[in-house]
């Protein structure tokens, strides 16, 4: 029986329920990434016995289950959303927003589909947004193409965002400290097309970044959806 089938158990004297073991894991891990939580440390953030909570939750793979779940909620917009590309496009950046509101979700992201009504309800408004538009095989690529696009976007968002806490050097420091050795390399003449882009390409933010990025595969679902079938 899932987590999501299986009964609570009744009341004790402190009150405890999924709901409030959730939102004190979600909490921790705020605060301290996936590392800070654990049954026993999420029991006495509540002021309960570690062993309480196994009435509500086997493991801590089911937590995390919940944790996504409820965060999920985070994603799925209130106002009714206009064409398909407008829907996939808000969803997207509503998964990246909550990633930044809670960092710890990047490392969940991009593996097994989850099974709690709110990613359930998320992977519905996915396809909900392409349904009639092609056959069911190509909805579910196209999907999956601009899920794994902003999953692994948001990744390197937050990756980045990690090295600049942890070394204490912003991108642009990290850029001042590491030009000398890269203009050295670059002067050898061995790479070219990577001279070019430094010296060429444009700095954008983050977000310009992701937004940008998301346009591209966006047109590249358009153009698949607007061929004509053989």
């Amino acid at each position: 029986m899932t987590v999501w089938d299986r009964p609570e158990p009744p009341a004790r004297p402190v009150p405890l329920d999924r709901e409030r073991i959730v939102a004190a894991a979600v909490a921790l891990a705020d605060e301290g990434g996936l590392e800070a939580v654990s049954l026993r440390k999420v029991a006495a953030r509540l002021n309960a016995g570690p062993m309480r909570l196994y009435g509500y939750i086997s493991t801590k793979e089911e937590l995390l289950d919940l944790m996504v779940d409820e965060v999920q909620a985070e994603i799925l917009p209130e106002e009714q959303l206009g064409d398909w590309r407008e829907a996939l496009r808000v969803l997207a950046h509503r998964t990246r927003q909550a990633t930044l509101r809670h960092e710890w979700l990047a490392d969940l992201l991009g593996g097994r589909p989850t099974l709690g009504p709110n990613g359930l309800a998320v992977a519905e408004a996915k396809l909900a947004a392409l349904d009639g538009l092609a056959d069911m095989d190509t909805v579910m690529r196209a999907v999956e193409t601009v899920s794994a696009y902003f999953t692994g976007a948001i990744r390197r968002e937050v990756a980045n965002l990690r090295a600049e806490r942890a070394t204490g050097l912003s991108k642009r420091d990290w850029q001042r400290a590491n030009g000398p050795h890269v203009t050295r390399m670059l002067a050898t003449g061995r790479f070219p097309a990577l001279s070019k882009a430094v010296h060429d390409g444009s700095d954008v933010d983050a977000e310009a970044s992701f937004s940008t990025g998301l346009d591209w595969v966006l047109d590249a679902v358009a153009a698949k959806l607007t061929r004509p079938r053989a």
